[in-house]
């Protein structure tokens, strides 16, 4: 499955951008707080309960999104494996769930670029096994819960 992440495909890619009113550092520094992670990350509506964080090169973030639906408390596991962080700049991962042999996982690669008014545009990669997941994932509402995430992590930031 690896080989499949080594060659970026744009029917395989989701690609999600969002200006945010923040230096790059500290847009930056929110990704790297697990304790900041739990409380801006996620689609509206769920709440994220970590299990394990360790944010850094070679490790993991395993948490659930929690939410109600239909009357009816869902638990969604996930994992984010961290590849790679260069401070201010990319951090890229596997992102499933905590089972080692998802087929579904994907690569996420997320960039903080800084504008000359000190503003950050921060540009959310995903690139799915193959493009029909990419069309499950976009079907089931994947964009909209990716822009609710990332302005989440605006609010956090005004906050």
């Amino acid at each position: 499955m690896a080989n499949l992440f080594e060659t970026w495909s744009l029917d395989r890619e989701i690609v999600l951008v969002k200006l945010l009113n923040h230096p790059r550092d500290k847009v930056f520094a929110a990704w790297m707080d697990p304790k900041a992670l739990g409380e801006w990350y996620g689609p509206a509506g769920l709440s994220i309960e970590t299990h394990e964080a360790d944010i850094r090169e070679g490790g993991v973030w395993r948490f659930d999104m929690v939410g109600v639906f239909e009357g009816k408390q869902q638990r969604f596991p996930n994992l984010m494996r961290f590849l790679e962080i260069v401070p201010n700049e990319r951090i890229v991962m596997d992102y499933g769930t905590p089972d080692p042999d998802d087929p579904d996982r994907f690569r996420a690669t997320v960039t903080f670029d800084e504008q000359a008014d000190r503003k950050t545009v921060l540009t959310l990669r995903q690139l799915h096994p193959s493009a029909k997941r990419r069309q499950v994932v976009i079907g089931f509402g994947a964009v909209e819960y990716g822009l609710q995430t990332l302005d989440g992590l605006a609010a956090w930031l005004d906050g």
